[in-house]
């Protein structure tokens, strides 16, 4: 990218965030500099609405988030849902029996949304009975896998703790084409699946839109397979040093490590 961006949009997890979930000093500089220049600054994460909050904490504003890989736009200022992409609990069930026959005896869950990242009339982290989580996860809802099933989802979790997640996304992704977008930001047996057609780069592009900003005018950041989408449509896409071979096959340019302020030090270059 020749021109400084109009907007930037950013992963969170091995990305923005140093290995330690923390907003660096640099990467804070940076970032407030290129809200100085009128750029406009996203957030793209797997992460619910609900996890965004130590993000803006850290930053010291807070940003547009597309959450869930695409599926929501939350604004987390006003703490409010923007707009959502569901699977329904009839598309839920197909991709259930998929797994079942695919990965038997995998963990399912799912995220749901209510109209907030706070929303307690919505149990919004709902697994199946033994379901082990990848991370600490205190705000789980264990139910039977009928009504995990029951109603719509932002996304469906798929845990196999034996496995690699590349292993488990070969497995599936046959079996998945036109049921939903399959993908994984860690690699210790955790897939997710949205709905059809929904990525981070959808997600922006959503954002994006009002502003008048075009593809060629985005600068976008990230480290996993879920970021694989957003950095290869960007006008320019920049993977970290720890990036998954994919996300650097998919980038246009790859920086130093999270955890030595490789998004800071390509802003620089724009914002300094």
């Amino acid at each position: 990218m020749n021109t400084a961006p109009r907007l930037i949009a950013t992963d969170v997890d091995g990305t923005l965030l140093d290995d330690d979930e923390r907003v660096t000093a640099r990467t804070r500089e940076a970032v407030a500099a290129a809200r100085d220049a009128g750029v406009r600054f996203v957030l793209a994460t797997g992460r619910p609405p609900r996890w965004i909050a130590p993000v803006v904490d850290g930053l010291g504003f807070a940003p547009i988030a597309v959450c869930a890989n695409g599926a929501v736009i939350y604004d987390p200022d006003q703490d409010r849902v923007l707009s959502v992409r569901t699977l329904s609990a009839e598309k839920l069930t197909e991709l259930a029996g998929i797994v079942a026959s695919v990965i038997p005896g995998a963990g399912l869950a799912v995220e749901r949304i209510g109209a907030s990242a706070h929303d307690v009339a919505t149990p919004q982290f709902v697994s199946s009975p033994g379901y082990e989580h990848a991370w600490l996860n205190p705000d789980n809802t264990e139910v039977s896998v009928a009504d995990l099933l029951s109603a719509p989802a932002i996304k469906l979790l798929i845990r196999d703790a034996g496995a690699t997640s590349a292993d488990m996304a070969r497995a599936l992704a046959p079996h998945l084409a036109g049921h939903g977008d399959l993908t994984y930001s860690t690699n210790n047996g955790l897939v997710e699946v949205v709905p059809l057609g929904v990525t981070k780069a959808t997600g922006v592009a959503e954002v994006a839109a009002p502003y008048g900003v075009g593809v060629g005018e985005i600068l976008a950041f990230g480290d996993m397979p879920n970021d694989v989408p957003m950095l290869s449509w960007s006008g320019h896409g920049v993977a970290m040093g720890n990036a998954h071979p994919e996300a650097k096959a998919a980038a246009d340019e790859v920086t130093t490590r999270n955890t030595d302020d490789g998004l800071a030090r390509v802003l620089e270059r724009y914002f300094s």
